[in-house]
């Protein structure tokens, strides 16, 4: 799940997108077990506790975001198996709900700020924070699954965008582009070094392919705090010069549209889509910076660490193919 910005609602603008993405209707919001161990914004919706002033984590807390990280996986694959035609992203929202019940966690986005669900489904032109409702899935589709899970007191955030049913080349390209991109940005990383890099890296590739990337969200800090320090912009912005240290954990996350990268709020505050309602898709992992490397979070413990001193980076792209190593 990503920061949000506070933005004006804007008047949709001509577009050939045909078939809009429209609000479905709202489940009742899902109970939690008491057992369940909450953030503390659960009852009222707001956050109260804020990010220490040194970001950079000690190892028990670092333990615990592994352990968060693959859970957030876990759930994300349990999500995964379910995105077909004909699914309504409410059902997904009941899937992941209950696949972080099973694991023992609270699913972060509910109540965090009001949001009404457990899950954040992003369709087609919807670029973050999509709410799940009645809408079916449709054979063309394209959508990201955001997942963040609260376990034993830190957040695991982790999304990826899926195909349902046959989807056209230009979405498949587009997808295959920002998962690309993710990584991209993930490999500027290094202790020492500024934020900046990631948007370099990861505005040069969408750019180069001829796609925007949207700049009203971006990444963020995360552990014991859903959001903290630092921001991480996805496009390369001067000023963000902010140095890593070893220990700082925090998501790259970057939204990659086909057309304008500029976005719109509907009016329920949350869903985002761009401007033109072109298509857009997302990756995300949390991650966190070594002395020499970066090692990826939200993954299995038998995954591969290609960002981790001798390990091979050629293998990155299977990361994301969830439907290939999980099911």
């Amino acid at each position: 799940m990503i920061k949000r910005k506070k933005r004006v609602p804007a008047a949709r603008p001509k577009s050939s997108n045909k078939n809009p993405i429209v609000a479905g209707d709202l489940t009742p919001t899902r109970a939690v077990p008491q057992s369940i161990i909450r953030p503390d914004y659960a009852e009222s919706g707001y956050p109260i506790a804020k990010a220490p002033k040194d970001l950079r984590k000690d190892e028990e807390t670092l333990e615990r975001m592994r352990l968060a990280g693959s859970a957030a996986r876990t759930v994300l694959r349990a999500v995964a198996a379910e995105v077909q035609p004909g699914v309504t992203t409410d059902y997904l929202d009941q899937v992941c709900h209950e696949a972080c019940l099973n694991l023992g966690g609270y699913p972060s986005p509910l109540n965090y700020n009001g949001y009404p669900k457990s899950l954040c489904t992003s369709v087609n032109e919807v670029i973050c924070h999509g709410i799940p409702d009645s809408r079916q899935l449709e054979d063309g589709d394209i959508i990201n699954c955001d997942v963040t899970i609260f376990l034993n007191g830190v957040h695991g955030d982790h999304s990826e965008t899926f195909m349902v049913g046959e989807v056209d080349e230009a979405s498949k390209k587009l997808i295959k582009v920002t998962r690309e991109a993710m990584y991209l940005g993930i490999g500027a990383v290094k202790s020492g070094g500024p934020v900046n890099a990631i948007g370099r890296a990861i505005q040069q590739h969408a750019e180069a392919a001829g796609y925007g990337v949207v700049r009203e969200f971006i990444g963020h800090g995360v552990g014991e705090i859903f959001h903290h320090q630092p921001n991480i912009p996805h496009y390369y912005e001067p000023s963000a010069t902010f140095e890593f240290q070893a220990g700082m954990t925090f998501t790259i996350e970057p939204m990659i549209t086909l057309g304008s990268y500029k976005a719109q709020m509907w009016d329920d505050g949350w869903t985002a889509t761009t401007i033109d309602l072109s298509r857009t898709a997302q990756f995300e992992h949390t991650i966190l910076v070594h002395e020499h490397g970066v090692e990826l979070l939200t993954v299995d413990e038998g995954e591969p660490q290609p960002f981790m001193p001798g390990n091979d980076k050629t293998l990155w792209p299977m990361q994301v193919d969830l439907k290939a190593i999980g099911h």
